[in-house]
C-alpha cells in the first residue's frame, strides 16, 4: 500500500489530477512485475564482452595459423641453404626470396616476406631477435636485410620476417606489434650448412 502511495504521489500531474495518474501507474506496476525482456537486457550487457572474445579466439588463432605457416616454410627455404643449393647456383636475394615463397601458405602474401640470411662464428652468437621495423613517411619498410649465405661447413642464420595485418578488436583487444596495424611474425631455422 505504501508502494503505491509513493508511485501515485510520483504520477500525479501538477495540478493534483489523479484521473491521468491511474493509467500511468497501471503501466509502470506492469512494466515492474514483466520479467519477459530481461533476458534481452542481460544479453545487451554481456554482448559487447562476448563479441570482443569471439573476434579475440579468431585472432589469435589465425595469427597461430600464420606462425605455424611462416616456420614450415622458413624450414623448407633452409634446406636450400643446408644443402648448399643456395651458394652453387649462385641465387640472388630475390631469387632466394622466390623459392622461399613457392613455400608460403596460400593464405600468406610474398609481398609482405622480409628474409634476412647471415652466418654466425658458433651457434651462440647466432641472431634471433626480432628486427625492428622502420617505415618512411609513404608507410614503407627502410630496413635493409643482410643476404649472406655463408659457405660448406658454416653455422647460417635465416629470420624469415612476415607483417600479418591485425585489427584493432572490441573493447581495445590488439595484436598490433609494429606501426600500421600489422603484427611483426618471425620464423628462424639455424643450420650448419653441409659439407658440399
Amino acid at each position: 500500500m505504501r508502494k503505491d502511495r509513493i508511485l501515485r504521489g510520483l504520477l500525479i500531474g501538477r495540478k493534483g489530477k489523479v484521473a491521468l495518474a491511474k493509467p500511468r501507474l497501471a503501466l509502470l506496476r506492469a512494466l515492474l512485475a514483466s520479467k519477459s525482456g530481461a533476458t534481452l537486457v542481460e544479453f545487451a550487457l554481456v554482448a559487447p564482452a562476448f563479441f570482443a572474445l569471439i573476434v579475440a579466439i579468431f585472432q589469435t588463432a589465425f595469427l597461430f595459423l600464420a606462425e605455424q605457416g611462416l616456420q614450415t616454410s622458413a624450414d623448407a627455404a633452409a634446406r636450400l641453404l643446408l644443402t648448399g643449393q643456395t651458394t652453387t647456383n649462385a641465387y640472388t636475394a630475390a631469387q632466394f626470396k622466390t623459392a622461399a615463397c613457392t613455400t608460403l601458405p596460400p593464405f600468406l602474401s610474398c609481398s609482405r616476406l622480409y628474409i634476412d640470411v647471415s652466418t654466425a662464428s658458433s651457434f651462440s652468437a647466432a641472431t634471433l631477435g626480432a628486427p625492428t621495423i622502420t617505415y618512411d613517411s609513404s608507410g614503407n619498410v627502410t630496413n635493409s636485410f643482410n643476404y649472406t649465405t655463408g659457405s660448406s661447413g658454416q653455422i647460417i642464420v635465416l629470420r624469415m620476417i612476415y607483417l600479418w595485418p591485425t585489427l584493432t578488436g572490441p573493447l581495445g583487444f590488439s595484436l598490433v606489434t609494429t606501426g600500421k596495424n600489422q603484427h611483426l611474425v618471425l620464423a628462424t631455422a639455424v643450420i650448419k650448412a653441409e659439407r658440399y
